[in-house]
């Protein structure tokens, strides 16, 4: 198998084989990540992609998933997914689920009618790395799009029946704009069908621009306490029908399978971690983590 630099994948997703379409990442840009900063973007070599379908038919013969890896391998055109879905289903007939990261902006090349027949070819869900939609909060991390863009965007994948989910960056937006950030967030996620919404608390990594702006007093990074009391405004402004997900940076664990339908319990269970909170050990947690 192909693979370069540090593999990433969704640890949510049911386990299936990987497979790198993409290098790095498109935008590289947002201050908060490290991920791909020394990953230049670039598509992976047509003939890579056909060798390692060939190894995966062989190792995993009658697999019914894939993840296509890489930052947004879904930034890629019409024509030149649609060509590596066609190797897929050439060397692995019996794939009936391919999931990847795309961001937002990914959508921009591609009209429903695309979206519909990638469906066809198998492109079922794509995890789509939000972080915000509040419009002050996007422009001050750099994430390379603008807030109104979003719901209208994203809506075309509903059109075209490929599923998704939506990540929030609990804390990105710092003390200043914590409850904008929050309630702007949850109020265009609102107007979308996410199947899950996923969320970590930030940490400031070492190499990113808002370590650096933090340590110069320009960026007024959250307590333990101020994360979870924004994730609090966050999910009672948050009327999705979806399944909730927290993970490896956030200090509670509320993942859970009905939101709505549990939404009530998740709030107390939220309000009791702010109540009782150990501030001390969830800094040392989140200090050591490493990356996203």
């Amino acid at each position: 198998m192909h693979y370069t630099g540090i593999l990433y994948r969704n640890p949510y997703q049911p386990p299936s084989p990987l497979i790198e379409i993409t290098q790095g990442c498109t935008h590289n840009k947002c201050k908060f990540c490290t991920m791909y900063k020394d990953v230049p973007f670039k598509m992976s070599p047509i003939d890579w992609v056909e060798e390692d379908l060939q190894e995966i038919a062989r190792d995993y013969p009658g697999t019914t998933r894939l993840q296509f890896v890489g930052a947004d391998p879904f930034v890629l055109s019409f024509k030149n997914l649609k060509k590596r879905l066609e190797l897929v289903h050439k060397y692995i007939p019996t794939i009936q689920t391919i999931t990847m990261a795309a961001r937002v902006d990914n959508l921009k090349n591609k009209t429903v009618e695309e979206l519909k027949e990638l469906r066809k070819l198998g492109i079922t869900n794509v995890e789509l790395g939000v972080e915000s939609g509040d419009e002050w909060t996007l422009q001050r991390i750099e994430k390379g799009y603008h807030a109104d863009e979003i719901v209208p965007l994203v809506r075309k994948l509903d059109e075209a029946g490929i599923t998704y989910w939506l990540t929030y960056l609990n804390g990105v937006a710092g003390k200043s704009h914590s409850l904008e950030h929050a309630k702007h967030t949850a109020e265009i996620f609102n107007q979308l069908n996410p199947i899950v919404v996923g969320s970590g608390g930030l940490t400031l990594f070492p190499g990113t621009p808002l370590l650096d702006e933090a340590q110069r007093g320009e960026f007024d990074p959250l307590d333990e306490k101020g994360m979870l009391e924004e994730m609090k405004n966050f999910l009672e402004t948050l009327t999705c029908d979806c399944r909730i997900i927290t993970h490896h940076t956030f200090a509670a664990h509320l993942t859970n399978g009905r939101f709505l339908e549990n939404k009530d319990k998740i709030l107390k269970a939220l309000q009791h971690e702010i109540d009782h909170i150990d501030e001390d050990y969830l800094a040392r947690i989140r200090k050591s983590k490493r990356t996203l």
